[in-house]
């Protein structure tokens, strides 16, 4: 037979001749290497004999003929797939006389529906092995065939039938093939069939045609809480269901999912698929073609991957962000959540068990299909394009910047005794959760003055020497090389950009106590540039605070308030001392404030004011925050003369006038 294999068998006393050849016929070669053809006897194997056949029922489905597909696990390993087909060919097969199609399709390797491409344009079985091995690793196999208004059986041990296909009655309302199997414990030990994994296995496949329901159902004692006695699954947006249910609540870069479908032209077959950019977990993937999983990925990945990556690089263009020319496909796709299923005829795999297509023509239609599709979604909405690009081109930065350097080691504030910190730090003494501040303080006089007004056990300060470097216009290797920012990063112990993690944050609260004048907003503005860019986990959890130092102290007979600025003078005069002379002193400084002053002031929780500062819930608008703060204080000094030119008629004439 063509299907034989050939084995050199030595004999005892080592003589190599004719007598050596062993031939195995039938399905003996299956049983004999099952690793051949199901990758081994554990248990990804086992559950693979329930995709072979589950395979079979969605090819009808996706072939039109097919809509509801059955899977019933009983009590002895023992599994039925069921669909509402056109059922197994059940009349004699012209080369093997006096067989039914159906034992042929049973007992036969290499024997199918699906080389020619005349029953299916599109499948998942493609070399006529998949049920046939199944029967082969079976200890019983039962198929039951629904055609033409009646009902024929017949069954199977170990790949050999037990008896000739029968009638066994009329069914006027019913069509179909319905395969009962359980695996051989000869071949497979005691392993048993997971519910929970067949489970997610009917599920997945629901998801990959939207036009198939698939029925599960098992007996009571192996349900559980996660695996119902019965379900159905029917998903009419296909992929893009199946994307929203595994994001979940997850926060992502775009709130709109790249989602769609696209028929391939002048060929039979199509495209779908399904892409989310989580912003602070890990993503996935999942491949598949012709509904079969394709783990390994393969040439529809190839596909994808050269669509996104060049599609993104020319929205870089059109937006002028010319670093874009560098971005990678890993930076483009690690951490998305990512779900490609392709259809095409006569799909090539690099082994039986399909784990990853190799026909190349799929790099070529998957790229084309999924390219314009791609840059319609990035151009329709310019904010949420930007938004995507500027967080792939973070990841890039992180991993152009892992090369570069070497990452400071940090410890959490129970390790705080073996940290090694600035020396500037006046660190605080307690380690009360909720309750520990540090103070960032604008010079040596202030920083003075704010150590003896702070409360040693929960408040430490930091001072830092002037202007601290504009970290938006500045090249990463001027960022590593600043002591300032050294020293920031060491004292709050969080990590820099994507490695920032907040939880690790050796205090609750970080503090930005400047002075009250120009020169104070602009180092507040710095400042809150730098953990805007270096440290955003550490802004979006809330951790990061304004102080509201005074400018003036307004004293009248034995009273004095405080006064933040010119506006809140006016106030004051004009309400609280109204009618009364008003003494006026203008702090300089926060230097020149007494301990008492500043701590009444500023520093104390029971009497000061601080303001949070936050960004937007959602990544597109926290994404235009980003665009103002490169606008404002990026490396192109004719985006902020625009800006200030564009806005200038805002300004209130009597703000000009005093």
């Amino acid at each position: 037979m063509s299907d034989d294999l050939f084995e050199k068998m030595p004999s005892s006393g080592g003589d190599y001749d004719s007598s050596s050849i062993e031939v195995l016929e039938g399905l003996e070669p299956v049983r004999r290497r099952p690793g051949m053809y199901i990758g081994g006897t554990d248990d990804r194997a086992l559950h693979h004999l329930a995709a072979e056949v589950l395979d079979n029922s969605m090819d009808e489905a996706v072939a039109g003929h097919a809509n509801r597909i059955e899977m019933y696990l009983e009590e002895g390993n023992r599994l039925t797939i069921t669909d509402n087909g056109r059922g197994m060919p059940i009349d004699e097969h012209p080369k093997f006389p006096g067989k039914s199609t159906l034992e042929v399709i049973m007992t036969t390797l290499h024997s199918g529906g699906k080389f020619s491409g005349k029953a299916y344009a599109t499948s998942g079985g493609l070399h006529g092995v998949g049920v046939s091995v199944v029967n082969a690793l079976s200890s019983l196999t039962r198929v039951e065939v629904a055609r033409n208004k009646e009902v024929y059986a017949q069954e199977f041990s170990q790949g050999l039938p037990l008896g000739k296909m029968t009638k066994i009655g009329d069914t006027p309302n019913r069509r179909g093939t319905s395969v009962t199997f359980i695996p051989d414990t000869e071949i497979f030990g005691d392993r048993k069939f997971k519910p929970a994994r067949l489970f997610k296995l009917a599920r997945s496949k629901a998801y990959l045609f939207a036009g198939v329901e698939i029925r599960w159902k098992c007996v009571p004692s192996l349900a559980s809480e996660d695996v119902p006695e019965e379900a159905v699954f029917q998903f009419p947006g296909g992929l893009a269901d199946h994307l929203r249910e595994e994001v979940g609540s997850r926060e992502c870069v775009t709130a709109e999912f790249f989602t769609g479908t696209q028929d391939f032209p002048e060929e039979s077959g199509r495209v779908e698929w399904a892409i989310a950019w989580p912003l602070w977990s890990d993503g996935a993937t999942s491949w598949y073609c012709n509904t079969v999983p394709t783990p390994d990925g393969g040439t529809h990945e190839a596909g994808l991957r050269a669509a996104l990556t060049k599609g993104l690089r020319a929205f870089g263009d059109l937006t002028g962000v010319k670093k874009a020319k560098d971005l990678t496909a890993d930076d483009v796709m690690t951490g998305a959540e990512i779900m490609l299923s392709v259809f095409i005829r006569d799909p090539q795999f690099q082994s039986q068990t399909k784990d990853r297509l190799t026909s190349p023509e799929a790099a070529r239609l998957v790229e084309n299909a999924v390219r314009d599709r791609f840059d319609q979604y990035l151009t329709d909405n310019m904010e949420r394009g930007k938004a995507l690009l500027g967080s792939v081109m973070e990841r890039m930065e992180e991993r152009l910047k892992r090369k570069q350097e070497r990452e400071i080691k940090r410890k959490t504030a129970t390790n705080a005794k073996k940290l090694r910190l600035p020396g500037k730090l006046t660190d605080c003494s307690g380690e009360t959760d909720g309750e520990t501040e540090l103070f960032i303080v604008e010079g040596d006089s202030a920083g003075g003055s704010a150590k003896q007004a702070r409360n040693r056990k929960t408040q430490a300060i930091l001072p830092i020497r002037g202007k601290i470097l504009n970290v938006a216009s500045a090249t990463n290797d001027k960022i590593r090389a600043n002591s300032e920012i050294a020293d920031l990063s060491l004292a709050l112990g969080c990590g820099t950009r994507k490695d920032c993690d907040a939880e690790n944050l050796r205090y609750d609260r970080v503090v930005i106590m400047t002075d009250a004048d120009v020169d104070g907003a602009h180092i507040a503005t710095l400042l809150m540039t730098f953990f805007f860019q270096e440290m955003p986990d550490l802004v979006r959890k809330g951790h990061l605070y304004l102080a509201q130092p005074p400018l003036y102290r307004l004293t009248a007979g034995k009273e004095s308030l405080y006064a933040r600025d010119d506006a809140h003078r006016a106030e004051i005069e004009a309400n609280e001392f109204k009618g009364k002379k008003v003494e006026v002193s203008r702090f300089k400084g926060l230097g020149e404030m007494n301990p008492g002053q500043l701590r009444e002031t500023t520093m104390a929780p029971e009497t000061r004011s601080l303001i949070r500062i936050t960004l937007p819930e959602q990544n597109e608008q926290r994404f235009a925050v980003k665009e103002l703060v490169e606008q404002l204080m990026g490396r192109n000094p004719e985006h902020r003369f625009n800006f200030i030119q564009n806005r200038a008629g805002e300004i209130d004439r009597d703000m000009i006038d005093a």
